[in-house]
Parts: structure tokens; C-alpha cells; sequence
């Protein structure tokens, strides 16, 4: 029941299911959702950890650079689920779309210049 009640309340965030999505085509770096979701790294990052603490996600760093990726193939069910269910739902929503589209533009873009409007701070 715990498990549950942890991935549902992740879940019932609008900007961390935003994540969530932005994430179906792969990995990304911190400074790439950023830029999408248009929220301060800070913000970002607490969301991303709520969605890996729930299991949602997994994480790695690389140098300064910090990445994430929905949970793998070795997830439990029940976060198996939960992301297929919440992909299968959302995938048409506009927001959704929207986030698809600027990702486009911000996939391979250098790290290092989508970092800097926010590392000088």
C-alpha cells in the first residue's frame, strides 16, 4: 500500500508528470528539463528526486552533469504500470505535445550553454 500511496502522490503533480513524459524518449540531463519545463533548477531538482525516490525514475551523474531515465526494465510492477498507464493517457494532451516539441530543440543542444543561464546565478 505504501508504494502506492508514493508513486500516486509523486504523481499528482502536474510539472513532475511533465517530467515523466519529457522522459518517455530517453534519458535526459537536469539542464535539459530546465529548459523545458521553464522551472528554476531548484524546483527541478526537488521534483526529480520525489519522482526517484517513488521509483519513477533512475538517476546517475556524470561529471557536473546529473541525468535521468524513467525506472528500467527491473522496476517493480507496480511502477511498471503506473508509467505505461500515465503515458498512455497523457500523450495526447496539449501540454504534453507542447513539452514534445521544445524538446526537439533542446536535445543536442550543448549541456554546457543550456547550463549557463542558470550556473552564474
Amino acid at each position: 500500500m505504501q508504494e502506492y500511496l508514493t508513486i500516486t502522490k509523486a504523481l499528482s503533480d502536474e510539472n513532475r508528470v511533465r517530467a515523466i513524459m519529457c522522459l518517455v524518449e530517453g534519458e535526459l540531463c537536469v539542464c535539459e528539463l530546465i529548459r523545458v519545463l521553464g522551472l528554476a533548477p531548484a524546483t527541478v531538482s526537488k521534483h526529480m528526486t520525489i519522482l526517484h525516490q517513488a521509483g519513477l525514475v533512475e538517476r546517475r551523474k556524470d561529471g557536473r552533469w546529473h541525468y535521468y531515465r524513467l525506472a528500467g526494465t527491473k522496476a517493480p510492477t507496480i511502477v511498471k504500470r503506473a508509467l505505461k498507464w500515465t503515458r498512455d493517457v497523457l500523450a495526447d494532451e496539449t501540454t504534453i505535445v507542447a513539452d514534445e516539441k521544445a524538446l526537439c530543440c533542446v536535445r543536442g543542444t550543448d549541456r554546457t550553454k543550456l547550463a549557463a543561464c542558470y550556473s552564474a546565478s
